[in-house]
């Protein structure tokens, strides 16, 4: 019964996470507690969110979709008359591929390699992921063997890596946009987070609530090779691929609610970072910051092997 329950589950969020596979974004959800997989054991699950950037939102307002349709039906594009809107494309576009306003989804797998450590690695549709937690606060035990009394609290410190091709959404103007601009872009992003939680029964039993922060960098090479963008009746001369990197600071909140087995784990992220300086065609520069909201939620199922 419990083996179909579980297949039942996983069927479902797998077919949810089908459905935004063209999602691109950093994986920054943060559905860990302070207690890692216990050794032995594994865990595995989904998530489904919706990444929300304040900075992307004032990039790509209804004017730069307006102005990438109007160019895209140029067969010349004069960037003398055109620049001020060829540069709005070009922020749209690096913003997009720093912190897109979309959907994103993710599955996962952890394993408990020894006492306080775990490992575990992410296929967020685009992205892989690979991460390590150590727990260095609270008890190792299970909930049919634990540790210590309900309510405990755990602590917890990881590293994650994650690497991905930054490629534009599937949506109608920003395919204007890349027709224009050919813009390519690939990214890594280094994680730490540091989670604390509070046990909801004896070694997360039943769930628990989980706090923390986060600490991101992300390593981005960029560039813009426009086809028919002209200036002093000479194309444009292409941007290639640059380097750019960036810090990010952030705290978060989830919950796991559940009981042994299966859990629910909704969440809500929150990062603010200031993306830097970009280089952008004809010896132009752009500035960017501001805050992303990410909630989530998910499933997550815990399976025992009877190996400690």
């Amino acid at each position: 019964m419990t083996r179909h329950f579980f297949l039942r589950s996983a069927q479902a969020l797998l077919a949810a996470a089908t459905l935004l596979t063209s999602a691109c974004t950093a994986p920054r959800l943060m559905t860990m507690s302070g207690k890692v997989t216990p050794k032995g054991e594994f865990k595995a699950g989904g998530n489904l969110a919706f990444n929300v950037p304040t900075s992307t939102i004032g990039k790509t307002g209804s004017a730069v979709k307006e102005a990438a349709e109007q160019l895209l039906s140029q067969e010349k594009v004069d960037y003398g008359t055109s620049g001020e809107l060829v540069d709005k494309l070009q922020i749209a576009a690096l913003a997009y591929a720093l912190d897109p306003v979309q959907p994103s989804s993710d599955l996962y797998v952890r394993y408990g390699v020894i006492d306080r450590l775990d490992v575990g690695y992410k296929y967020a549709f685009g992205s892989h992921v690979f991460d390590a937690m150590y727990q260095f606060l609270g008890t190792t035990g299970t909930p049919e063997r634990p540790g210590g009394a309900a309510g405990g609290m755990y602590g917890s410190i990881g590293l994650q890596f994650a690497t991905q091709r930054a490629k534009l959404p599937d949506l109608p103007f920003l395919d204007n946009i890349n027709s224009l601009l050919q813009f390519t872009a690939n990214r890594n992003d280094l994680m730490v987070p540091l989670v604390f939680s509070h046990s909801f029964g004896p070694e997360e039993e039943i769930g628990a609530i989980s706090y923390g922060v986060v600490y991101a960098h992300t390593f981005l090479r960029y560039g813009f090779e426009p086809r028919n963008i002209y200036t002093n009746n000479q194309l444009i001369p292409s941007l290639p691929l640059g380097k750019q990197d960036f810090s990010s600071y952030g705290a978060f909140l989830n919950a796991k609610l559940g009981f042994r087995y299966a859990y629910v784990v909704p969440a809500l992220a929150l990062y603010y970072q200031n993306y830097g300086q970009y280089q952008l065609l004809n010896n132009k520069t752009t500035k960017l910051s501001g805050i992303t909201f990410i909630p989530s939620i998910g499933l997550q199922f815990r399976i025992p092997t009877g190996r400690r």
